[in-house]
């Protein structure tokens, strides 16, 4: 079973990843049952540096259908927990060079929950278009050596 509840796959098509951190999340009691179910979307997702720290935006966490009268807001903004150190180094790169900070993945991890945030730099739909055209040739040849192994196996 993976530990992943969610990955941002978008996120790798149009950014550069250039450094990854691991955060972990200030969460309610209903968002953490919400996610054993399986029940968010990082669609448009990003983090963003605040007075408070560095916050997680756009990130929906359905509401628990089981609550009580308490439940949660599914967009709310929510405190990422790093140190001061890696706090000062997404600051400086995010300002400095202008990089973004999406999200790439929410997941568990010794129970807890976690999200691995990147400083990643805007991709051009050039820079797409190559990266398709690059994959696709490495699948092609990724077939080519299958066949020639399939061929040189049965000769034996």
């Amino acid at each position: 079973m993976s530990s992943d509840i969610v990955t941002n796959r978008k996120a790798l098509r149009d950014y550069q990843i250039l450094e990854k951190f691991e955060a972990g999340v200030s969460l309610l009691g209903t968002e953490v049952k919400s996610l054993r179910a399986g029940r968010a979307d990082l669609l448009g997702c990003y983090a963003r540096v605040e007075k408070a720290g560095v916050m997680l935006h756009e990130a929906t966490i359905q509401v628990y259908e089981k609550a009580s009268h308490e439940t949660h807001d599914p967009k709310r903004p929510r405190l990422l927990l790093l140190n001061k150190v890696e706090i000062a180094r997404i600051l400086e790169q995010t300002q400095r060079k202008g990089l973004a900070l999406p999200v790439l993945r929410m997941y568990w991890k010794k129970g807890l929950v976690k999200v691995e945030i990147a400083l990643g730099r805007g991709k051009h739909a050039a820079d797409q278009r190559q990266d398709l055209k690059k994959r696709a040739e490495q699948r092609e040849t990724d077939r080519e050596v299958a066949r020639f192994k399939r061929g040189n196996s049965t000769r034996r």
